[in-house]
């Protein structure tokens, strides 16, 4: 089983593609089970096959403790944690080729508190990648495209295993848009001189640093853009999964 960990900010489309990978998985005829790991959320495109919202209610938790959305948000992250091995349990009665994890839509609740990383470890670290999605309405600028890869730098050493940055809803760019964004990813230094090219700024001053900065990490800037409309690039990401888990072996095929 891989367990593929679908992260982004608020709005970038995680269930959305949690939703149309398992559709292209069944057309496809593997098997691809969703797992829901937010408990604040209230509507969601698919039908998960593990859903934390079993074991935490929110609005029970708002009223017991007398907490707000956020600080329940966040109590609600610190018990997901503690039900980590009753995930697990429900995932391995499945054994499917895939497991879909919808996290939170909050970044930060699962990225940069205890309870994400104690998730990832407890499941399945050994075959574990995280799909970071990045919006395409906050990556319109050099400078902005620079602060998102960041943010994915930091995500990938935060959790330690294999990361993709996914460039989501290409379906509402238009074709230079989406050549340009994809062409920042691909050439670090050209998109540093576009950066350099922008209005004297603070951001600008940030993104130089923070471009020097992946740079000296190594850290991931090429990107795949999709469309969980269409199902358009889906098959790219899959063939990047498994290049980094079978070595380009596709279970298509099998």
């Amino acid at each position: 089983m891989i367990f593929i960990y679908i992260i982004g900010t608020a709005g970038s489309g995680k269930s959305h593609l949690t939703q149309a990978f398992q559709n292209w998985c069944e057309l496809h005829h593997l098997n691809a089970l969703t797992v829901n790991l937010d408990p604040g959320v209230s509507h969601l495109p698919y039908t998960p096959d593990v859903d934390v919202r079993e074991w935490i209610d929110i609005d029970e938790i708002m009223t017991t403790y007398n907490l707000g959305p956020n600080g329940a948000q966040i109590a609600c992250g610190d018990l997901l944690a503690m039900d980590a091995p009753k995930i697990k349990e429900r995932i391995m009665e499945y054994r499917d080729d895939y497991v879909l994890l919808d996290t939170p839509g909050q970044l930060e609740l699962f990225v940069f508190r205890r309870a994400g990383k104690i998730i990832v470890e407890y499941l399945n670290p050994k075959e574990s990648l995280i799909a970071f999605l990045m919006d395409p309405a906050l990556v319109t600028t050099p400078s902005s495209f620079v602060s998102q890869l960041m943010l994915s730098a930091i995500t990938h050493f935060r959790f330690v295993i294999p990361l993709v940055n996914v460039l989501s809803k290409k379906d509402l760019l238009e074709k230079e848009s989406l050549a340009q964004i994809q062409n920042w990813g691909e050439d670090p230094q050209g998109l540093y001189g576009e950066v350099m090219l922008e209005n004297p700024s603070m951001s600008r001053q940030l993104s130089e640093g923070m471009i020097t900065l992946l740079n000296d990490m190594a850290a991931y800037t090429s990107l795949t853009p999709l469309s969980s409309k269409n199902l358009d690039g889906i098959d790219d990401l899959y063939t990047i999964i498994q290049n980094v888990f079978s070595g380009g072996e596709d279970k298509i095929n099998e």
